[in-house]
């Protein structure tokens, strides 16, 4: 039985506020028509905490259920003595029901109300597997309705029975899909070899490690291992996502004793819905570890042409001095200018002096190859560990392009 109060199945708290009293005080306009139909105190009392109680609750309650201090603030507000009580008669109390009824615009048709609570309880358990949420479904269509609420147990018992009607057709529709060498996999991950092993049942619920280079190919290994495992995709096809959440959940909290235990419709049912919701997280956590590889891949680029560009400091000083004389050499204007010929002599004999052309030239490169922030050619020393694993990476997972260019897809 789903507990009341993780419902919105209206009833009164066993502390009323302040608050909640004051909304049940009853208006010029109520009192006015409660006293035209009543003669006694005891039924004035009796019809006016029947309308208050049916405006915030949308029924009936029983007497005992309406607790001291509503009853004792309506007494108040009507004036009433302090020994009044509602009247105990039962043709008086249906009267009034009936009376608050017709005010109110609620309809009393207990067959009917059955009838929309189960057609909402049905609809919502296609999408929907909490029993708190199908009996608030009910409730909502049931206002919209303007019928009379039925008794919470009425609506728990609708509820848990047509849950497990559509939950029944659902798993016969999962099974019917499965080959027969997919339902025997699938029992296959509750066999134990020994007293000590594990089940590969529990190897589902295994989450992914952090983002090292061994634990990401062992999360490739497992996508690849949960994948061989069947066609979730073409098995589950129009079961709602909440219901195989709610499904793989419920076989994830059990071990693999408890699961074989299960009903065997049930049980290769929740087996494949926890298969499919594994091999989601897979895909997922796969992918979170790739982006953490690739960003600590490209950090360590990024730190290495750092240091690469802290060396070259003094490389690069060194050529500008060099070059500086050269130019001091060439530059016709300079106050120990010489002809042509002799100018181009210094000049070269400043390069030898400097290690040769070769050598300037090799430093040249090797700081234009790094004076910009470009570490793109870097990453490749830092990936190499990784190659083999990117390769099995790509093979087991379908990759997108985030926008139109899918020039990046190989």
């Amino acid at each position: 039985m789903a507990s009341i109060e993780r419902t919105a199945y209206p009833r009164f708290r066993r502390l009323v506020t302040a608050r909640e009293l004051a909304g049940l005080s009853p208006t010029e306009d109520e009192l006015a028509w409660a006293k035209e139909r009543t003669r006694t105190d005891d039924h004035l009392l009796d019809l006016v905490m029947a309308l208050k109680c049916c405006q915030r609750l949308g029924y009936f309650p029983k007497p005992v259920d309406v607790p001291a201090p509503v009853l004792d603030h309506l007494r108040r507000c009507l004036e009433l003595a302090e020994g009044t009580t509602p009247t105990r008669g039962a043709r008086a109390a249906e009267s009034h029901r009936q009376l608050v009824r017709e005010r109110l615009g609620v309809v009393h048709d207990p067959e009917r109300a059955r009838a929309v609570a189960a057609a909402a309880i049905r609809a919502a358990a296609e999408v929907k597997n909490n029993p708190p949420d199908l009996i608030n479904v009910a409730l909502e269509m049931l206002v919209k309705e303007s019928l009379e609420l039925p008794g919470y147990s009425t609506l728990d018992e609708a509820a848990s029975r047509i849950r497990n009607e559509v939950n029944t057709a659902i798993f016969e529709r999962i099974v019917a899909r499965m080959a027969l060498p997919d339902r025997l996999r699938l029992e296959g991950l509750l066999e134990v070899a020994g007293p000590a092993a594990k089940s590969l049942f529990n190897r589902l619920k295994q989450p992914a490690g952090r983002a090292s280079w061994t634990a990401f190919r062992d999360q490739v290994a497992h996508l690849g291992w949960v994948g061989s495992l069947g066609d979730t995709g073409a098995w589950l096809e129009g079961v709602a996502e909440a219901k195989i959440a709610d499904f793989a959940g419920e076989a994830a909290a059990a071990d693999a004793g408890v699961m074989r235990d299960v009903a065997p419709l049930k049980r290769t049912a929740l087996l494949a819905c926890m298969v499919h919701v594994a091999r989601t997280r897979a895909h997922d956590d796969l992918a979170e570890m790739f982006c953490k590889r690739m960003a600590s891949i490209t950090k360590r680029a990024r730190t290495e042409l750092d240091d690469i560009r802290a060396r070259q400091a003094e490389m690069s000083e060194r050529l500008i001095a060099h070059y500086r004389e050269v130019l001091s050499h060439l530059d016709p204007r300079s106050p120990g200018a010489v002809e042509a010929g002799e100018a181009l002599r210094l000049a070269r004999r400043t390069v030898e002096q400097a290690g040769g052309f070769e050598a300037e030239l090799a430093d040249i490169e090797a700081v234009a190859a790094h004076h910009a922030n470009n570490y793109m050619p870097l990453v490749w020393r830092h990936w190499r560990q990784d190659r083999a694993t990117m390769f099995a990476f790509v093979r087991t997972v379908t990759l997108e392009a985030t926008s139109v260019s899918a020039a990046v897809i190989p």
